[in-house]
């Protein structure tokens, strides 16, 4: 292999007579004054002259044809494999014509392939391509993971990408990007498999119910996935966590109904007035339930006579204090916008918000746990804006008491995941989410916060929050607005833009600004597996054999059936199994399982008999 035509101090041309050249593997240019480079092939192609397709003004020119014939290439005759390669680090002068090109080993790539050994960092996947550099490995770097391709389990065979989670106080946040089936969320569980490894406190915003890590995948030897089993937990909003109404403040509660429903100026305005520090739901609520109902009669002269008729001392002084109420505020607080923070507050408390507390999250921070918050999308839209205010207030206070050199109580450092983060972060528009995760993405590197933020559509994630994604896993990817977006925002280069539609799943770049480059490599098998991998086609088909086998059991001892008592096989059937059928739909039963061939049908001169 050797250097060919017209080089820079970024890219040369390489060519060769028999060895093919690989897409993004690693080769070391000799250069005899600048000593050896490591460089990536970005593009490789084949010439031959029996092949009719010129490649003039695409990949080489005439220079380089020059090149392969005065170093002894018959171009006429012999198949000439061509590679451009890229240096991963820019020369100091452009490199010699003819230099050789060979395969770099191990120790010669280390430091750039391998960030962090197994036991600190994440081990996420391998580097594609390297597997030529393997022989001469560490062994702590063997036998790490396996990866799953066409439907089988394969050894490692290539270098470890091994994520360094402690370049994240230097580089925060992770963007994971990716369309419908290429892997996204399966790389997401692979994270979130290794933040459990090393028991760093997270929390994962699941809108779609399938972060559970109790289930091994079916293709894993053994109980793997038992090491899981007390280093998460899965938590529904409403059932098992909510807010104490008693710890909100104005802007919690304005925050929380804001997201159940926007709050208009005037609703915002009777928030402040009417809510008091220390408000418990029922004491708030029945506020506004007075106010409204003084609202509803309408006049002073109306409400007093309410008093003056009441029936009982209670509803009296009840009526008194409506009075009260409507004197205070009637005049700043419009009716309207009384009743919209009443109808957003009912929905809120129907939805179970308030019927819990988050202690149990806290509790799991800090041992270390991955707690798996589980809702609605529009649900943890308004949860989350209350819960990741508290818990990065909390980590806030006690960095800043540090500082001060005050007493506050720890709290531990986290990493906040969320799968379809352009719901929570969204860009052109205003959510309550939205700004406490801008808020984290530009301050949380100093206080120990990171987000972890997937998403199929990068370009409606807020452009704030996307620029300060120091990491980025870009997966198959087809729609050109998000290919451009994912272009402006990483160091992809054309070549591998051009790639991102053809992806295989699984298959990902790793746009990594600890490592001042992109990668390309495949993440690794993920122990465990969603509960919702289920073909939902052999689910239907299961569920109807289900169906025929249970019919079939229930006439087993009937047949044979004569088909002019179907009606007493009916009354029979709702008295042994309290089950009724119709006349017409027992007989299409009866009919299908003919068909399927389960029962036979003879047919007489008079009627049919199912046996």
């Amino acid at each position: 292999m050797k250097v060919v035509g017209i080089t820079t101090q970024q890219e040369v041309y390489v060519g060769s007579k028999d060895r093919n050249f690989r897409i993004n593997e690693f080769l070391m240019v000799m250069d005899p004054h600048q000593g050896d480079l490591i460089g990536e092939v970005v593009e490789a192609k084949t010439y031959n002259k029996y092949i009719p397709l010129s490649i003039h003004g695409d990949l080489t020119d005439s220079s380089v044809l020059e090149s392969l014939k005065a170093i002894g290439y018959n171009i006429e005759e012999d198949t000439i494999y061509i590679a451009k390669i890229r240096l991963l680090n820019e020369a100091l002068y452009p490199i010699e014509t003819g230099s050789n090109v060979r395969t770099p080993v191990f120790h010669e790539v280390e430091d750039l392939m391998v960030q962090s050994d197994a036991e600190e960092g994440l081990v996420l996947g391998v580097i594609r391509n390297t597997d030529q550099m393997v022989d001469d490995m560490d062994a702590k770097y063997r036998d790490l993971l396996y990866t799953f391709e066409d439907g089988k389990l394969f050894k490692q065979r290539d270098i470890p990408y091994i994520f360094n989670i402690k370049d994240m106080h230097q580089y925060p946040h992770i963007g994971v990007f990716g369309g419908s089936g290429s892997g996204k969320s399966f790389g997401l569980r692979v994270i979130l498999e290794e933040l459990m490894k090393l028991n760093i406190p997270t929390i994962v915003l699941d809108p779609h119910f399938e972060m559970d890590f109790s289930e091994t995948g079916d293709y894993m030897d053994g109980d793997e996935g038992d090491i899981y089993g007390d280093r998460f937990k899965c938590m529904q909003v409403g059932f098992h966590i909510g807010v104490r109404f008693e710890d909100l403040s104005t802007q919690d509660i304005k925050n929380l109904l804001d997201a159940s429903g926007k709050l208009t100026d005037s609703m915002s305005n009777v928030v402040d007035i009417l809510f008091k520090r220390r408000d418990s739901y029922n004491s708030f609520l029945n506020r506004l339930n007075m106010l409204v109902e003084a609202q509803e009669e309408g006049s002073l002269d109306r409400i007093d006579a309410r008093i003056a008729g009441a029936t009982s001392d209670l509803e009296r002084e009840g009526w008194r204090k409506r009075k009260e109420i409507y004197l205070s505020y009637d005049n700043i607080c419009p009716y309207s916008s009384v009743r919209g923070i009443l109808w957003r507050l009912y929905r809120l408390n129907n939805e179970g918000i308030f019927s819990k507390d988050i202690k149990p999250i806290e509790e799991g921070l800090h041992m270390g746990k991955l707690m798996v918050i589980q809702g609605s999308t529009r649900i943890l839209q308004v949860f989350s804006t209350y819960l990741l205010n508290n818990l990065y207030g909390k980590r806030r206070d006690y960095k800043d008491a540090l500082y001060k050199q005050g007493v506050a109580d720890y709290f531990p450092p986290f990493i906040i995941v969320t799968d379809e983060a352009h719901n929570f972060a969204p860009k052109g528009y205003d959510s309550p989410s939205k700004s406490i995760l801008k808020e984290i993405s530009q301050e949380g590197r100093k206080y120990g916060s990171f987000l972890i933020l997937a998403t199929q559509r990068p370009t409606l994630l807020d452009e704030t929050i996307t620029a300060q994604l120091n990491t980025k896993f870009i997966f198959r990817t087809v729609r050109a607005s998000d290919i451009q977006t994912i272009k402006e925002e990483t160091d992809i280069t054309e070549e591998e833009s051009r790639r991102l539609p053809y992806l295989r799943t699984g298959d990902v770049f790793i746009s990594q600004a600890s490592m001042g480059r992109t990668i390309f490599s495949r993440i690794r098998a993920a122990i465990t597996t969603s509960p919702h991998t289920e073909n939902p086609f052999d689910e239907l088909r299961g569920k109807v054999e289900e169906d025929d086998e249970k019919f079939l059991e229930i006439i087993r001892d009937k047949l044979p059936i004569n088909g002019d008592d179907l009606i007493n096989v009916i009354k029979e059937i709702e008295e042994d199994a309290a089950i009724t059928y119709s006349f017409e739909h027992f007989k299409k039963k009866l009919d299908y399982l003919v068909d399927k061939g389960y029962i036979q049908k003879e047919k007489t001169p008079f009627f049919d008999i199912y046996k």
